[in-house]
């Protein structure tokens, strides 16, 4: 219960703060400057290890979600034998783990995570792996053959010579460093980034619901669920909201729909591979990306040059 709170608080702090959140972001901000000087240094003095192979991060300077995973299923998509390597945040293993093989699920969701399921049923063509070591990953998806690695999340792994792509919400409330704040390090580290894409301008979002019901209650764990409002029809009869990455209890919800007279749940991709095995009737919140066509050419032309010239 503490920890629901102290999500809930964090989380409106950094995208959405009232007049007395930002009391508290003054006083948090003495230790957001040496966190973020700190960040600073790390990415200008450590050696970037380059690779014979196409990289392509894709990642956001916030904490939470910004989109990342449908835009890493939108781009990989378009190519054959891609690899997608993950850290798999909230999974239950350690180590390297092969969620695909081309399309091939090997894994399941507790040991790979919701986002690495979640794009292995998406791209019958692309391989999936998480691993805390990003370098450990990169050599095995190369020994298995990969012609293109996307790093899911991997802006800060400056370690890592690649193609950086950054995504940006389209309204930033806040642009303080963490912990005052939801940046990762200094705002001015976009420029860091080979692109810097915002939603709604370079990119935007497409929901449609699948088997919509008359009583909707909105479940959800991801970072942020306030994202969603605009999305959202209006017979939902209740929100409840978990943290980012969290399991779900199917008899807990069954109880809830009982008590609100609820239809159908509705939920995310993300949230469905959670609940496959439940027997409680599913609305799902499909999203697609849609991608401006001149920023698919940049990053299309980026691994047609790398192919060629292998710079």
């Amino acid at each position: 219960m503490l920890n629901k709170i102290l999500v809930s608080f964090f989380e409106r702090l950094f995208f959405n703060p009232n007049h007395f959140d930002w009391v508290i972001i003054l006083f948090l901000t003495p230790l957001s400057s040496v966190f973020a000087t700190v960040m600073f240094f790390r990415r200008i003095l450590l050696v970037k290890k380059k690779y014979d192979i196409p990289i392509i991060s894709i990642g956001n300077l916030t904490v939470g979600g910004s989109g990342k995973t449908p835009f890493v299923i939108t781009l990989a998509s378009s190519y054959n034998d891609a690899y997608i390597i993950s850290r798999g945040y909230g999974r239950e293993s350690r180590g390297l783990v092969e969620v695909s093989y081309k399309g091939k699920i090997l894994s399941n969701v507790f040991a790979s995570g919701d986002e690495p399921i979640l794009m292995a049923k998406s791209l019958p063509n692309s391989s999936i792996i998480v691993s805390e070591d990003r370098v450990t990953a990169i050599t095995f998806a190369k020994k298995q053959g990969a012609k293109l690695i996307f790093l899911d999340d991997g802006f800060n792994r400056v370690d890592i010579k690649k193609f950086e792509i950054l995504l940006f919400p389209k309204i930033i409330k806040n642009y303080l460093t963490f912990p005052a704040g939801p940046f990762r390090e200094f705002f001015f580290s976009k420029k860091f980034a080979d692109l810097n894409l915002v939603e709604e301008r370079d990119f935007k979002r497409v929901v449609e619901i699948i088997n919509p019901s008359q009583k909707m209650l909105l479940v959800t764990a991801i970072s942020n669920p306030s994202r969603l409002e605009p999305f959202l029809p209006s017979n939902i009869v209740d929100k409840i909201y978990f943290e980012d990455h969290a399991y779900f209890e199917e008899e807990v919800l069954s109880q809830k729909m009982l008590e609100l007279g609820a239809t159908s749940l509705l939920v995310t991709q993300k949230d469905e591979v959670k609940m496959e095995s439940f027997g409680l009737p599913l609305s799902i919140m499909k999203l697609e990306l849609q991608i401006n066509k001149e920023i698919l050419e940049k990053i299309d032309n980026y691994v047609t040059r790398y192919k060629r010239y292998k710079f």
